[in-house]
């Protein structure tokens, strides 16, 4: 997981809330809270873009990778997102306390 955020190969969204993002996230991560991962996804190119800064996922992308705290929100949008045809869709299921924890954060 370190080596593709690290490499920027990866596309990693972080499905908590911005309160959640705000004390701490992933680097290069983007903040799509769970309840707006659907609409995000069903979004068009330029309207994701403007409403996250980054540009949409490819339905194709290899490394996309959802997360929250501990996993139970980060396996609920990797659902949504392989339901959509994210089929390669991921779910870090450490969540972000493991990898602060691993961080030494």
């Amino acid at each position: 997981m370190k080596a593709l955020v690290t490499g920027g190969k990866a596309r990693i969204i972080d499905v908590r809330l911005p309160g959640e993002v705000a004390n701490g996230h992933i680097a290069n991560s983007v903040n799509i809270p769970v309840a707006e991962v659907e609409e995000a996804l069903k979004m068009d190119p330029e309207t994701f873009k403007m409403k996250y800064g980054v540009d949409k996922p490819r339905m194709d992308d290899e490394n996309l990778i959802f997360h929250c705290q501990m996993g139970r929100r980060g396996a609920q949008a990797t659902e949504i997102a392989m339901t959509l045809g994210y089929a390669k869709a991921r779910n870090y299921a450490g969540g972000y306390k493991e990898w602060s924890e691993k961080e030494g954060k």
